[in-house]
């Protein structure tokens, strides 16, 4: 599963989030799941515990190939995303 446009959500009282239902649903995760998180530049990514960098890395390649989304794709979706929230928060 790779979505290519946002979901919002809302951090709660200490830096609490709630992920969808349909996102817990797609990636098996339970009420006591473990999530790790990564930073990259001003991205957040969030992995199931169980995952490592590596079968994160190959997880992803493997969905993107089934999906036909390839590094350009991802690349045109990111900027028109970032005009998005630009024009949201600064053209009004």
């Amino acid at each position: 599963m790779i979505m290519t446009s946002p979901k919002s959500i809302k951090l709660w009282g200490r830096g609490q989030l709630t992920l969808p239902k349909e996102l817990r649903t797609a990636l098996k995760l339970d009420d006591d799941a473990q999530l790790n998180i990564f930073a990259v530049g001003q991205c957040l990514i969030l992995t199931p515990k169980r995952l490592t960098r590596t079968k994160l890395t190959k997880e992803i390649k493997k969905s993107a190939k089934k999906q036909g989304i390839t590094f350009n794709t991802l690349l045109k979706d990111l900027k028109k995303e970032r005009q998005k929230v630009i024009e949201e928060k600064y053209e009004k």
